[in-house]
C-alpha cells in the first residue's frame, strides 16, 4: 500500500467516555460495599442517640424523686450517647479528626445530650413537676445551641453571638417567664383547691351526729313515785281489814 493510500484512509474512530454511564472505579465500589455493610452500624449509632437523651431526660426529671437510682440511670444515658458519639462521629466518618478535635467533640456531645434531656423531660413532665421543668425547659434550650454550635464542625463558635444565637436566647427567656407563670397557677389551684371546694358541707358531714338536748318544755310522763307506790299496799291492807 502506497503512502498516498494511507493517507486517504479514514482514521478509526476514538472511543468517546461516555459520561452518562460511567464506570464506578475500584474505590467507588469499596465505598459503596463498606455501606451497605456498615448499615447496622449506622442504625445503632442512631439510636444510640435518642435512647441516651431519653435516660437522661428521665433521669433529670425524676433525679429529687430517688437520687441514687436516677444518677445510674443518667450515668447510663451519658454511655449510651457518647457510644453513638463514637461511632458516628469517628469509626463511621469519611475524614478522621485529630486528638483535639475528638476530645472536643465529645465534650461537646457531653453537653448536648444533658441539653436534649433537659428540654424533652422538662416538657413531658412539666404538669407533674411544674416549677422544676419551667426550669429544665430554658436551660435545655440554651445548653442544646451551645453544645450543637461547638460540636459542629462547619459552624465556627461566634456563631453563638449571631442573631441565631440571639434568638435562641430570646426564646429561652420568654419560655422560662412563660412557665413560671404557669407553674405559679398550677401551685395555686392545686393549693386552693384542697380547701375551697364545700367545706363547710364537708365539714358538717364529717361531725359525727349528737342527740338533740332536752328542755324542759318536753318532759317525758312521769310514772308512779315511790311515795304513791307505799300508799297502794297501806289502801289494800286497809281494805283487807276492813273487810
Amino acid at each position: 500500500m502506497s503512502l498516498s493510500q494511507l493517507a486517504d484512509r479514514p482514521a478509526a474512530p476514538v472511543e468517546q467516555p461516555d459520561h452518562n454511564n460511567p464506570r464506578p472505579g475500584r474505590a467507588a465500589m469499596r465505598r459503596a460495599r463498606a455501606r451497605k455493610t456498615s448499615l447496622a452500624a449506622r442504625y445503632v449509632g442512631y439510636v444510640g442517640y435518642f435512647v441516651g437523651a431519653g435516660l437522661i431526660s428521665g433521669a433529670v426529671v425524676h433525679h429529687p424523686l430517688d437520687p441514687a437510682r436516677y444518677t445510674r440511670i443518667a450515668a447510663y444515658g451519658v454511655l449510651v450517647f457518647l457510644a453513638a458519639t463514637v461511632l458516628n462521629e469517628f469509626f463511621l466518618a469519611r475524614d478522621k479528626p485529630g486528638l483535639p478535635r475528638m476530645l472536643l467533640v465529645i465534650g461537646a456531645s457531653l453537653l448536648l445530650s444533658f441539653g436534649i434531656g433537659m428540654l424533652s423531660g422538662g416538657l413531658q413532665h412539666f404538669e407533674d413537676f411544674p416549677a422544676r421543668g419551667a426550669v429544665l425547659v430554658p436551660l435545655g434550650i440554651t445548653v442544646s445551641f451551645l453544645a450543637y454550635v461547638v460540636k459542629d464542625a462547619e459552624t465556627s463558635w461566634r456563631r453563638i453571638f449571631s442573631p441565631v444565637g440571639l434568638a435562641v436566647l430570646l426564646t429561652a427567656l420568654i419560655s422560662f417567664a412563660g412557665l413560671r407563670y404557669v407553674a405559679a397557677g398550677m401551685s395555686e389551684q392545686a393549693e386552693g383547691g384542697g380547701h375551697s371546694h364545700g367545706g363547710a358541707e364537708e365539714r358538717e358531714e364529717e361531725l359525727p351526729h349528737e342527740p338533740a338536748p332536752t328542755t324542759g318544755t318536753a318532759q317525758p310522763e312521769a310514772g308512779p313515785t315511790n311515795g304513791d307506790a307505799a300508799d297502794e299496799p297501806a289502801n289494800d291492807d286497809g281494805g283487807g281489814h276492813a273487810h
